[in-house]
């Protein structure tokens, strides 16, 4: 797996597979450029060339101490693109890699973007604030980073075997090869690069970054998100973007790029065919 070496000393691994329109993709917290497998061999075989990073802190990059915050993590995509000279790209970020989307393409600009599509993204802020009086208390964020500390292996456990991927709602059951997988990419990544990711992926405020975007963007949520609301995240940022389309899915988890990964993957093909 190759690497790139960010301004500030640090190893980002990437993954740079095919030819062709080069698709991006940012993955979500803790895990890492694996967790787009069913992403990545799809439109790998469709045709296109597929580009995905571990996010400092997480996966195979370093385990630095410092630099967890949207504005570090969308340096280290430009990076990353540049590098490769990426041009005429689609990215597409799910959760927190939503956000890393959203302020690469305001931060850095979108003359090497075509499109976008967040998948069960933060954006525009997650928090609870006297603007955005329908976020989620800080309270809820300052108990993960709790758990965390106190407990890494079994809070990861825990998320992925509940309400991440929906086992917790009734008749289902968890599927312990999903939350394996989901807990091995966790705990290959750095706890303060964790712990600090919940303050950078709950308090950054989108708003701004959104209004930027001009290329399209499809948004993309499930409407049993457990872990990001969609009222307070997607319906939002639909209409923040200036050329934002919304796609709701009846029943489907914050990790539906896993657990629904045909229905996802058929869509961001017709989007990205459009």
């Amino acid at each position: 797996m190759p690497s790139i070496t960010t301004s500030d000393g640090l190893d980002i691994h990437y993954k740079d597979w095919g030819s062709g329109r080069p698709i991006v993709f940012c993955h979500g917290w803790p895990l890492s450029s694996d967790d787009w497998d069913p992403q990545l061999l799809f439109f790998l075989n469709q045709g296109f060339r597929v580009v995905a990073a571990d996010r400092r802190g997480h996966g195979r990059s370093t385990q630095t101490d410092g630099g967890h915050d949207m504005d570090h993590y969308a340096d280290d995509l430009a990076t990353v693109v540049d590098h490769l000279d990426l041009r005429d790209a689609v990215f597409v970020g799910h959760s927190t890699g939503g956000g890393e989307v959203a302020h690469y393409l305001a931060r850095h600009g979108q003359s090497r973007a075509a499109k976008a599509a967040l998948i069960g993204a933060v954006p525009p802020l997650m928090v609870q604030t006297d603007a955005n009086p329908g976020g989620l208390p800080k309270s809820v964020f300052d108990d993960l980073q709790a758990q965390l500390a106190a407990n890494r292996t079994g809070f990861y456990r825990a998320l992925a075997a509940g309400p991440f991927y929906g086992f917790n709602r009734p008749g289902r059951e968890p599927d312990e090869a999903i939350v394996d997988n989901w807990w091995r990419q966790g705990m290959m990544g750095g706890a303060k690069a964790h712990y600090d990711g919940i303050v950078a992926f709950s308090q950054t405020d989108f708003t701004d970054d959104l209004t930027k975007i001009t290329v399209p963007v499809l948004v993309m949520h499930g409407d049993d998100d457990q872990i990001v609301p969609i009222d307070d995240s997607a319906r939002l940022s639909s209409k923040l973007l200036p050329n934002g389309i919304l796609k709701v899915y009846p029943g489907f988890p914050h990790g539906m790029p896993t657990t629904e990964a045909s229905t996802i993957n058929a869509d961001l093909l017709e989007f990205i065919r459009s």
